[in-house]
Order: C-alpha cells, then sequence, then structure tokens
C-alpha cells in the first residue's frame, strides 16, 4: 500500500515588494527630474558670453532715461545671463560664509525631508514624541523665521543679491542695445520669475500623490 502524500499548502504569490520606494521617494524623484529640465531649458535661452562682454559695444549714457532703456533692452536680451550673473554672486557669497550656508541647507533638508516629501506611513518622531502635520509645520515656519531673520544668513542673501543686480544695472546701463537683436525678443518670460513659476507648479504635481495621502 502506497503511503499517502500529504497535498502541498498553497502559497500565494504575491509578495511585499520591499525594493519599491515609497510614494515621497518616488514624489522627491520627479521633483529633481522636472527641476533639472526646467534649469536645462532655461539654460539654453543664454546669450554667448563674448556677446555679453564685447567692449566695442560700451558707451555712456547720455541720460538717466536713456540708461534706464538700456538696462530694459538690455534684461530682455540677455536676460538669463544676468540672472546667472546674480546667481553665482550669491553662490560665491555662500561659499565664503560656510556657517550661513549649513545653515541655509539645513533648512531647506528639513522643509524637504521633514514636510514636503516625508513618507505618508513615517510620521515625525522626536526624542519619543509624534508630531503631527500642524505642528512640524509650525516648527519648521519658527524654524525658517529664525534663520533668516535672526542670524546672518538673510542680511548675507540680501546683500549678494543687491550686489548682483547693481552689476547687472551697471552693464546694463552702459552697453549700447545694438538695433539687430532687439527685433528678436520674444514677449515669452524665460527669466527668473518663469523657473520659479515653472519649479512650483512641477513641485505641486510631483507632491500630489504624497499630499493627498498624508495632508488630507
Amino acid at each position: 500500500m502506497s503511503a499517502s502524500v500529504p497535498a502541498a499548502l498553497p502559497i500565494s504569490g504575491t509578495q511585499p515588494d520591499e525594493t519599491q520606494p515609497p510614494v515621497a521617494i518616488s514624489a522627491f524623484r520627479a521633483f529633481l527630474s522636472r527641476l533639472n529640465d526646467s534649469l536645462r531649458n532655461s539654460l539654453s535661452e543664454r546669450r554667448p558670453w563674448p556677446e555679453l562682454a564685447d567692449r566695442s559695444t560700451f558707451s555712456k549714457p547720455e541720460s538717466f532715461s536713456d540708461a534706464t532703456l538700456r538696462i530694459r533692452k538690455n534684461y530682455s536680451y540677455f536676460r538669463v545671463n544676468y540672472l546667472m550673473v546674480i546667481g553665482v554672486t550669491l553662490a560665491f557669497s555662500l561659499i565664503f560664509h560656510p556657517f550661513s550656508l549649513l545653515l541655509l541647507l539645513g533648512l531647506l533638508f528639513s522643509w524637504i525631508f521633514l514636510y514636503l516629501f516625508r513618507p505618508a506611513d513615517q510620521p515625525l518622531i522626536i526624542f519619543g514624541r509624534t508630531f503631527s502635520d500642524r505642528e512640524t509645520l509650525g516648527i519648521l515656519v519658527i524654524f525658517s523665521i529664525f534663520v533668516i531673520f535672526l542670524t546672518s544668513v538673510g542680511s548675507l542673501i540680501i546683500s549678494a543679491i543687491m550686489l548682483g543686480f547693481g552689476l547687472v544695472c551697471a552693464h546694463g546701463a552702459f552697453k549700447a542695445p545694438d538695433d539687430l537683436f532687439l527685433d528678436d525678443q520674444e514677449p515669452a518670460a524665460t527669466g527668473f520669475l518663469s523657473f520659479i513659476g515653472g519649479a512650483a507648479s512641477n513641485a505641486v504635481a510631483a507632491t500630489v500623490p504624497t499630499i493627498s495621502n498624508t495632508r488630507i
């Protein structure tokens, strides 16, 4: 008599996908990808730097109104170049002040990893205490006010931007606009405001899954 073989127990083929990143990580990666695309598109609109530094086109403006008109025309043409000058000025100011740079990076990472892209199933726990989303937001707002207004970060950023703005205005006032490029101006905005607006919309689109799961 043959021995009976016990029936094999059914094993579910569905296994938890431990390698799948949380929704917050996916949203953060999508945000970085879209931000990188926006930055590349903006940088592609920059004008050649030799054209910006052509000394043969520099001359003293005849009046204040002439200088203002030159600044407006040059900004319309060299918009991306001017914004890069301001950005480089700000970057160098922060590099030469590492404490302010660390504070600013700490503030940025706090907003990113503690609130904007925090996974839905991972509440913020500090010293054994669980913080709600409203409490986390309040702490981050207070921390932002402290970093910007009660440390040297705010004054450093403002002074760097004002320095870059002064360089841009000086260049725009003394560079005579060339009539050849005035007809090539496009009304579409490709400068800092449009870049920030596009990045903000991308951030909202990228964080919709996380916000819908954690902020309702």
